[in-house]
């Protein structure tokens, strides 16, 4: 052992503290990685900062892009809303559903490509199921990663394994062959989510975080049914109020008659008044509907209020305003400032009355839509603070076909290996900007850089592993250990290795460094080199312990998750395909 294998290990071990406790965020835990490595002269800087322009962090970066552009479209809405019809209100057919869907996409396409398309997705469903999204996707990251083995082109590590395999005179893996080992790892993986590891996803949903974020905050307004609607004689069930709107009917107004609640069969006509809760967007998107109204002072309806010179904002009321004890009905804003009230949050209760006439209260919050100079000249006089702006901007839809065309195309023409996977999605890029799904400026804006951040650290770990010997010297360790008992401990400890190595390393790199020690000591002791061959390629898919699996760097943020939550959850997933893969292994490919 090297004094350089000593300071990388004890990087390591400082790594993963620093991560498993997350003292300080995990992207500056990489960057710190990365400045270490270079000042101890573990690696060069040119190696360190390769990591920037690495294929993985131009795929991801293209994926996220790729992914955004299907979102302002409107295809990952239409997806979504596909999904929630057949899963109903059910968290349990929709954890289903999601992890099926999942890794079916997973088995053709790259795991990380199958999680940048669902996680939206999942998002808008867990929004409409009112459940925390970290209890979705991190089950959604797992299950795009059990399927890895279902094909051979279910990641690219398979791929390197199979062209590793040639090299030693071994006929390389077929399309299907990894699939009597891929499918049972999939079946085990979704059964034990659903019973056993559902239960041990965190829940991080905190309401005094919830309504920190403008668009997850419930709203209450009033909305009426227009003259000439086809909505006029249809029950709330056949108009679907929850189920394409998004909005729950919390009271009913029809002339001098109020109806608390009203329920799926209760028929409307024209002019009925809905009081509804809902989110921000939810509400916003009524304004385009044809057959319903927002009802304002007055009503929203002239062309004014729909250019791209009014913004969406939320406001809070603040001590002293003039807006306190007054209505909606009182307040001149649109007359004197051209700002619409659209909805009212007051968290403390349920209101169930018309809203407008509703005395306003400090710390209410209330959703409006105005000029940005005027929202900003209210600002100043401390009539209300302004909490944050949203993209009122509807999905672009008639490009909807566009942008999955594109998608699409550039996850086929990758799988038929007409082109490299990055060059191909990074032509897709380049379409959705040229066709106008998507801007750039939108896709900087969606991209979740804390995400590259990190795998540019922990890529340039990898090259350090490699470059110092310490991958080698683990892999020695393992045939000193059991190179001269039976198969099935050798077969483990490289399975263990494997696992353990992918998870600072990148999947590939972890198949690359070891697989050669694997097949020269299967060869040396007269066993099946493909065995292990095979074994190695499950287990560098075997990526649930830690976050560092680029599917669950997708998730990782959006579900508020930790460090630990990956071991908690991934570490008996990680058992159980360990004591799979240990029996049918050897069982389809014999030593």
């Amino acid at each position: 052992m090297t004094i350089q294998i000593v300071i990388l290990l004890a990087i390591l071990f400082l790594t993963l503290v620093l991560f498993s406790f997350e003292w300080v965020s995990v992207d500056i835990v990489a960057l710190g990685v990365l400045a270490a490595l270079i000042l101890t002269g573990l690696i060069e800087p040119q190696q360190a900062f390769a990591g920037l322009g690495s294929d993985t962090i131009i795929m991801i970066l293209c994926l996220l892009i790729l992914t955004s552009a299907l979102v302002r479209t409107g295809v990952v809405t239409l997806v979504g809303d596909w999904l929630a019809r057949q899963a109903g209100l059910s968290r349990s057919r929709v954890l289903i559903v999601v992890m099926v869907g999942a890794a079916l996409l997973s088995s053709f396409i790259s795991n990380t490509a199958a999680t940048a398309f669902f996680v939206p997705i999942v998002m808008g469903l867990s929004q409409k199921l009112r459940v925390s999204s970290s209890r979705l996707l991190m089950p959604l990251a797992f299950a795009s990663i059990l399927a890895s083995s279902v094909t051979l082109v279910g990641t690219s590590t398979n791929i390197v394994v199979s062209g590793l395999m040639t090299r030693y005179g071994m006929k390389p893996l077929g399309m299907f062959e990894l699939t009597s080992i891929g499918l049972p790892i999939v079946l085990i993986g979704i059964l034990y989510m659903s019973l056993i590891g559902n239960r041990l996803v965190p829940d991080r949903s905190h309401s005094d975080k919830l309504t920190e974020e403008f668009n997850l905050r419930p709203y209450l307004t009033d909305i009426t049914i227009l003259p000439g609607s086809p909505f006029t004689g249809k029950t709330l069930r056949e108009i679907g109020m929850g189920r394409d709107f998004d909005l729950t009917v919390l009271r009913l107004t029809r002339s001098s008659e109020t109806v608390m609640a009203p329920g799926a069969d209760f028929r409307l006509l024209e002019g009925d008044i809905l009081t509804v809760e809902g989110q921000a967007q939810d509400i916003y998107k009524i304004q385009t509907a044809k057959h319903l109204g927002v009802i304002g002072n007055p009503p929203l309806s002239d062309t004014d209020f729909q250019t791209d010179d009014f913004r969406l904002a939320e406001v809070l009321i603040l001590p002293r305003s003039p807006l306190i004890g007054g209505t909606l009905l009182d307040m001149r804003l649109r007359e004197e400032h051209q700002i619409q009230v659209l909805a009212i949050n007051r968290h403390e209760e349920t209101i169930h009355r018309k809203i407008a006439a509703i005395p306003l209260r400090m710390g209410d919050v209330l959703l409006v839509q105005g000029r940005s100079n005027e929202l900003s000249a209210l600002e100043r006089n401390n009539t209300f603070r302004i909490m944050g702006t949203l993209d009122h901007r509807l999905p672009n839809m008639r490009r909807a076909g566009v942008a999955t065309a594109i998608f699409a195309g550039s996850l086929l023409i990758a799988s038929l290996g007409w082109l490299p996977v990055t060059v191909s999605l990074l032509v897709g890029v380049v379409l959705v900007f040229l066709t106008r799904c998507i801007t750039p400026e939108e896709a900087y804006r969606d991209v979740e850089w804390k995400a590259l951040i990190l795998i540019t650290g922990m890529l340039a770990f990898g090259t350090a592993m490699e470059t110092t010997g310490t991958a080698r010297f683990l892999a020695d360790q393992i045939v000193r250990l059991f190179g001269h008992t039976q198969p099935v401990w050798l077969l483990s400890g490289f399975f263990l290795l494997t696992v353990a190595l992918t998870q600072p390393m990148s999947n590939q790199a972890a198949a690359v460094v070891v697989l050669p020690v694997a097949i020269q000591s299967a060869l040396q002791l007269d066993l099946n080199p493909r065995t292990f061959s095979v074994m190695i390629a499950v287990a560098a898919s075997t990526s649930f312990i830690t976050p560092l699996e680029p599917s669950c760097l997708l998730v990782y943020g959006l579900g508020r998750y930790r460090f630990m939550d990956f071991i908690k959850v991934g570490s008996l997933l990680t058992v159980f395909i360990f004591i799979l893969a240990i029996v049918l292994v050897p069982m389809i490919w014999p030593f």
